[in-house]
């Protein structure tokens, strides 16, 4: 059974994206994963998710402030209450910025599943701010939390 693309790409953030200067070439990281037993669409798949997110194309102009989120149908029914709280509880710590959070939401939306649950999204909004320019506190505070649950979840 192929991986989710969420997996795949958790794996080369993981293996081979941690450290930026070190980062293989596509052409590797595809053979790596199908090396790996992983097809090649869903290998294209994870890689063309990760590049997209690195692309440093803006998203929509987000007003800041305090205003809060209204989530269309096609969000609601891929995003579950408990991960738009988080969305909403990450921006309420300072973590998420408004614009940070309409990435976050379209890179989610940009997977494979057909609903994004509060674990997959944990690890989405990290993959987000790792890729974000001057996010490095915000990061490192999201890998605490990603880091700390699934801790509580082997233990």
């Amino acid at each position: 059974m192929d991986p989710s693309v969420l997996n795949v790409v958790l794996y080369l953030y993981e293996h081979y994206l941690e450290d930026n200067d070190a980062r293989p070439p596509r052409a590797a990281l595809e053979n790596i994963l199908h090396s790996g037993g992983v097809s090649a669409t869903k290998a294209a798949q994870a890689l063309d998710w990760l590049e997209t997110l690195g692309s440093g194309r803006p998203v929509a102009n987000v007003p800041g402030g305090s205003g809060r989120r209204v989530y269309n149908p096609r969000e609601c029914a891929r995003l579950n209450l408990a991960a738009r709280g988080l969305l909403m509880e990450l921006e309420q710590k300072g973590i998420l910025q408004p614009a940070d959070r309409e990435l976050v939401i379209e890179r989610a939306l940009a997977l494979d599943e057909p609903r994004i649950d509060v674990e997959a999204l944990q690890w989405v909004v990290l993959l987000t701010l790792f890729h974000l320019p001057d996010r490095e506190s915000a990061f490192a505070r999201m890998e605490d939390i990603c880091y700390a649950d699934s801790d509580d979840k082997t233990h």
